[in-house]
């Protein structure tokens, strides 16, 4: 026994596991909703934009996550307007936005010396989190959530039918740039613990697998949190034992549980076929 509660004697592991537990809820109920709208590669793309971001932060002094918020909701506010501007199909213009972002963000960290570690960035520390992380994760992501639980009816409404909802009275503006600044903030959030390559992870698998498992939004939403707690207090749980990243085997994990409810949802699909046969 005492071997098994090894991982939670030592401080860094201590913090490890409360940040994952706190920026969990966040990222699953965003994911049920990114999900349900198809923005998953949204999450994508605003967590690749931040990237320039924090380097210009970084260079005049203010805040690495005020600019890593400044860069995502431009990301998002810049894939809106080219989309209903042009021809071209949103998912191709948030290619387009969030790999040059991402690509300029690396120019300028290699120009610009700084005592930023670009692979804290993109990866992720979850180890190396402190007492600032954690308040800035509870800071973030409490408010998120609570906004995200206060008003997913409007929003579930919002991403089934924009113009009914809109039509019943719903300020449906807010609701789609008050979801992207939530999306923002959580990627925020994301930057000490799994990273920006890896935030796209917990963004999108815990929504995707709550969506095989469940029938019902309420309870796609409630399953999405479940699950990546779990997902992540596995991983990290996990990676002291292997000696790994916390993040990647959180990430593989995630992946691991999608592939299992997939199958799991592929079998019930027959048995249910031979059934009505």
């Amino acid at each position: 026994m005492d071997a098994l509660l090894m991982p939670f004697q030592f401080g860094f592991m201590q913090n490890a596991f409360l940040l994952g537990a706190v920026i969990a809820v966040p990222a699953a109920l965003l994911s049920a909703f990114l999900v349900l709208k198809g923005w998953a590669l949204m999450g994508d793309a605003i967590s690749h934009s931040v990237l320039p971001g924090i380097v210009l932060a970084y260079v005049v002094g203010l805040p690495l996550l005020l600019g890593a918020f400044i860069a995502g909701m431009f990301a998002a506010l810049a894939t809106g307007y080219l989309s209903e501007n042009s021809r071209v199909k949103q998912d191709t213009v948030m290619g387009v936005v969030f790999s040059g972002m991402f690509a300029l963000g690396v120019v300028l960290f290699v120009a610009i010396e700084t005592d930023v570690h670009l692979d804290h960035v993109l990866f992720g520390n979850l180890l190396g989190v402190g007492r600032a992380d954690l308040i800035t994760a509870l800071a973030i992501g409490a408010p998120v959530a609570l906004l995200v639980i206060l008003k997913w009816k409007d929003l579930l409404f919002h991403a089934f039918d924009s113009v009914q909802a809109q039509t019943s009275g719903l300020r449906v503006k807010w609701l789609h740039y008050g979801l992207l600044a939530a999306l923002s903030l959580t990627v925020v959030a994301l930057l000490s613990s799994v990273g920006l390559v890896l935030a796209i992870g917990l963004l999108i698998a815990p929504g995707a697998i709550a969506f095989l498992m469940t029938r019902r939004f309420g309870a796609m939403l409630l399953a999405a949190v479940i699950i990546c707690e779990m997902s992540v207090f596995a991983g990290i749980y996990t990676s002291f034992w292997i000696d790994s990243a916390p993040a990647p085997t959180i990430i593989l994990i995630q992946t691991l549980l999608f592939i299992a409810a997939f199958l799991f949802q592929q079998l019930q699909t027959r048995r249910m076929s031979r059934m009505t046969e």
